[in-house]
């Protein structure tokens, strides 16, 4: 018996050698809940996630950059009483998500910061787009989602995250970062975002989940396709998107890998919020291994060639990986 796999894993060192697929902190992404007034707030459905206020947000923010994680992807709890048909109030200048970005850049100007860009935060109707009698416009809405886009890079945000999944939206926001000067925001695109039923805790974080009226089936992409995924990076790549997402995580690495074997392109993965509160459900009631798990399900984002990943798990895996 020549060969002897095994003799590549008889030592920490050695497994460490050969290893061929490496976590970093630096590809881990941080989503965060900004509330519009201070204070905590559990999220019942994310055990150890909490909606936060500003101030209350710094002090998170600062812990979490300490520990080496220095990406952060803010979305906000918009109150009932700002939403409305058109999502006028998510452009606004007093927009306190607005304004947390502009105060956040300047307490933690060495930060990666991601907004937001859809409509369902601000929508009184619940969906990444204008409602007209029970159809999403699409074209309307970009317009919208235009508005959102300068209004946050005028903030100060460091990357645009569209993810309402409107047709074109790409190319109409790109073009107006540059019409208004705004040359050097990156946009990474929610290019391959499935209507999956792993995002109903995300949903109640932001508390969007009341709202929605019907699915959004119309708009995001059906879980059985594939090929579909290769087509929306290829044109949003082409409309001007730095960076692509797919969105679930673990249910469709087949489509993380296929996106970067075929473009090459920065890949980042959204490991969600019902991926989350499994693997957080299960290591509570004792059935697995929190961490160990945790650190597993993001190893195979980088296994299907993923450069980076928004994980809620991002300060407990940056402080394993400190040691």
């Amino acid at each position: 018996m020549l060969r002897r796999p095994r003799r590549n894993r008889k030592s920490a060192a050695l497994r460490a050698m050969v290893q061929e697929h490496f976590l970093h902190k630096s590809q881990l992404i941080l989503p965060l809940f900004l509330l519009d007034r201070p204070g905590r707030q559990a999220i019942e459905s994310m055990p150890g996630v909490l909606r936060m206020g500003l101030e209350e947000l710094k002090a998170h923010m600062q812990v979490c950059m300490e520990a080496g994680v220095t990406n952060f992807a803010l979305f906000p709890v918009v109150p009932e009483g700002l939403k409305d048909a058109t999502a006028t109030y998510s452009y606004v200048q007093d927009n306190f998500y607005l304004q947390a970005i502009s105060q956040l850049k300047k307490e933690f100007p060495t930060c990666s910061l991601m907004s937001d860009v859809a409509m369902d935060p601000y929508s009184s109707d619940g969906h990444d787009g204008l409602v007209q009698d029970g159809e999403i416009l699409n074209d309307a809405s970009i317009e919208i989602l235009e508005k959102m886009a300068i209004a946050q890079a005028q903030a100060g945000v460091d990357i645009i995250g569209p993810s309402d999944m409107m047709d074109g939206r790409i190319g109409a926001m790109r073009h107006a970062l540059e019409t208004a000067g705004h040359r050097n925001i990156s946009i990474l695109s929610y290019s391959a975002k499935y209507a999956s039923g792993y995002y109903g805790p995300f949903r109640d974080a932001v508390g969007a989940s009341g709202a929605l009226q019907g699915d959004k089936k119309t708009y995001q992409m059906d879980p059985g396709n594939s090929d579909e995924a290769l087509r929306l990076v290829e044109r949003d790549l082409q409309e001007g998107a730095d960076m692509v997402m797919v969105k679930p995580g673990i249910a469709y690495l087949d489509i993380c890998h296929r996106v970067k074997s075929t473009f090459g392109t920065p890949t980042f993965a959204y490991q969600v919020s019902g991926e989350y509160a499994m693997i957080q459900a299960a290591a509570q009631n004792g059935w697995i291994d929190g961490e160990k798990v945790m650190l597993e399900s993001l190893m195979a984002f980088k296994r299907a060639g993923c450069d980076g990943v928004l994980s809620y798990f991002a300060p407990q895996a940056a402080r394993i990986l400190n040691g």
